[in-house]
């Protein structure tokens, strides 16, 4: 049973890292319970305070990703039209063929969702577009990087206890 949770947590974590790049996967959240299910090993001990503490923070950023595109729009002074507009183009850039279909999809879903807001103004539409993509970008920088930790986290704990294991 050993076996099958570690390689289930580490493809678990590895799935948190792609996750931090498609938005239908909550990439820190997939690798929390990569995480989890190395502890439910009967090698590495429960330890609460660490699995908590990753809980929070895999949650905080998961919370955040949804925020942080949304506020990139508003802050370059788009509408909520460009927000509902960065969040369908998101979807439709998921499901399209097109390479990084996800940043082009959430830039020009704002930038259309602006324009359906105020058709005259492209100029304000094109930067609530830019805002959204900079924000998605900073959003998928922080799932990275949360994801990347929790690979080299589940990695250090597999080393620790190694000789439990083999």
């Amino acid at each position: 049973m050993d076996i099958f949770l570690i390689v289930l947590g580490f493809v678990l974590v590895l799935l948190g890292i792609v996750g931090s790049f498609l938005p239908v996967l909550p990439g820190p959240l997939t690798g929390w319970f990569g995480l989890l299910a190395l502890h439910l090993t009967s090698a590495v001990p429960m330890n609460w305070i660490y699995l908590g503490i990753t809980l929070a923070v895999a949650v905080l950023i998961w919370m955040l990703d949804y925020i942080i595109p949304g506020m990139g729009t508003k802050k370059f002074g788009g509408s909520r039209y460009g927000v509902y507009g960065t969040t369908i183009g998101l979807i439709i850039g998921l499901l399209s063929p097109i390479p990084f279909g996800i940043l082009i999809g959430a830039f020009f879903g704002a930038f259309v969702g602006e324009l359906l807001y105020d058709s005259k103004d492209t100029h304000r539409a094109l930067k609530a577009s830019l805002g959204s993509f900079i924000g998605l970008l900073a959003s998928a920088t922080m799932k990275f990087a949360v994801a990347t930790v929790f690979v080299v986290m589940y990695i250090l704990k597999l080393v620790e206890y190694r000789s439990d294991f083999f």
